[in-house]
């Protein structure tokens, strides 16, 4: 049964679905503006996707990347923030439908800012997940440091016991990706072994660890060009990285991964810590909107919009970020901000009765990406960099992009500890952050979450699980 989420005001209702960079920054453009907000979101917070790795590698911890929605927009009174999951938008009716636990709610619109982002993608092979995770959200992040750090606890077990044909695989790590995340994540996880845990061990060497960076293009960093690729491939493996290009991954199991390379030959890599960065998938509420409104999706499942971000015959619909497949825009952060602000401009606009602004225009800002301390690449304009100019570049613009004061000083601390010494201050895992995706993977499909309330009475209920 679906329920009201909210009480008409009689002033035009934007409705925002997602607290990405798009969403939440297409909020926070509306502050002024004489609207009512509900910006709706499966997460309670706001993700810096960016420094995920740093999450998963012990270097930050997850509360620096991912503040509070409800506190960013604490002081924005047009605005509430509804914690639930969209599973179903009715462009006729104009309305969203959300799920949190066993309550549903229904939400009505006059403008609706759609901005759900994008998940991992396994290129159909879904299976993988369960083997490699993915660095899409702070679950993935704590689930790959629980994965890190304990590969180098089993191997300090079974060095122990004399097993040390167990620890070659415990001490192999594989990266599947060489765009940005990929290649972040291996020379961090180099600089760990190599740095952070040198010393931790007794029966272990942690700076013999196997680093491996798989990809099936034929360069690391392709979008940077051929000049920052090659430089970030020779840095990567002067820390001990070995990168295999033209390498496709074709099975991923609980000890290992299956590889063909060119010449169609097939090898295994005995691992059992295996991290997925490579490939997007669209959320699936953008195959809903392309069904109603006739639009078409690409591979990824991202939505082609209008030149205004709209859809076909809906105006009063925008979708932003990595949802969107226009004009070969990439999926980065600054296309949702862009997005975002653009469609909060436009709806603005229109209540002015004023005219649109014009077909989106995205300013590219250029891409950066970490290699190791003090190294790095970035592509801006026709400019070039690596090295620690670079480095130094890429550590400003994430510390201006990191929402809220307290967090950029605390991350400034947490990256001065990491970078000018050796040590990681967030190094805890726990089992849960280990196995709960696969303890909900063993619930099945048929498992809903539920308060276990009755409605009338209060009393908890028995409830038949799976």
């Amino acid at each position: 049964m679906s329920n009201k989420g909210h009480v008409p005001t009689g002033r035009h209702r934007v409705v925002i679905i997602g607290s990405g960079f798009g969403g939440l920054f297409s909020a926070r453009a509306l502050k002024r503006a004489d609207v009512d907000v509900t910006l709706i979101s499966s997460t309670t917070h706001h993700l810096f996707q960016p420094l995920l790795y740093q999450v998963a590698t012990g270097i930050l911890s997850e509360g620096l990347i991912a503040p509070a929605t409800r506190e960013v927009l604490a002081r924005q009174r047009n605005a509430e923030v509804i914690f639930g999951h969209v599973n179903e938008i009715d462009l006729e009716r104009k309305q969203v439908v959300a799920k949190a636990l066993d309550s549903t709610e229904t939400y009505d619109y006059d403008s609706l800012i759609v901005a759900a982002g994008a998940g991992q993608s396994y290129f159909g092979n879904d299976q993988f997940a369960r083997f490699a995770p993915g660095m899409k959200s702070v679950d993935d992040a704590l689930e790959l440091r629980g994965r890190i750090f304990g590969s180098f606890e089993l191997a300090e077990i079974a060095a122990a016991a004399g097993r040390h044909d167990e620890v070659s695989a415990l001490m192999t790590f594989v990266v599947v990706g060489a765009g940005p995340t990929g290649v972040e994540m291996a020379g961090q996880i180099s600089e760990l072994s190599r740095r952070t845990l040198r010393r931790d061990f007794r029966n272990i060497d942690p700076t013999v660890a196997r680093v491996v960076l798989l990809d099936a293009a034929p360069s690391v960093l392709g979008a940077f060009g051929d000049r920052l690729g090659s430089k970030a491939q020779q840095r990567l493996e002067q820390m001990g990285v070995e990168v295999q290009l033209g390498a496709k991954v074709v099975d991923v199991d609980a000890t290992g991964i299956e590889i063909e390379d060119q010449d169609g030959e097939h090898r295994r890599i005995e691992s059992i810590c295996k991290v997925w960065a490579a490939g997007v998938q669209a959320s699936p509420l953008g195959q809903q909107l392309a069904e109603q409104s006739g639009a078409g999706v690409d591979r990824a499942g991202r939505i082609e919009v209008q030149p205004d971000l709209t859809l076909p015959g809906h105006p009063e619909v925008h979708v932003v970020g990595d949802m969107i497949s226009l004009d070969r825009l990439p999926g980065v952060a600054q296309v949702a901000i862009q997005g975002g602000r653009y469609a909060a401009r436009q709806i603005k606009r229109g209540l002015a009765g004023e005219a649109p602004e014009g077909p989106f225009r995205y300013k590219d800002k250029g891409s950066m990406a970490t290699i190791s301390r003090f190294s790095a690449v970035a592509s801006i304009g026709r400019l070039r960099l690596s090295g620690f100019i670079a480095w130094a570049m890429w550590l400003a613009v994430h510390l201006v992009y990191i929402i809220g004061f307290k967090s950029r000083i605390t991350t400034l601390l947490h990256w001065a500890v990491a970078f000018l010494g050796r040590a990681r201050g967030e190094r805890t895992s726990t089992e849960q952050q280990i196995y709960a995706r696969l303890a909900l993977e063993r619930l099945g499909d048929d498992f809903t979450p539920s308060l276990n309330l009755d409605r009338n009475t209060g009393e908890r209920v028995e409830q038949t699980v799976g």
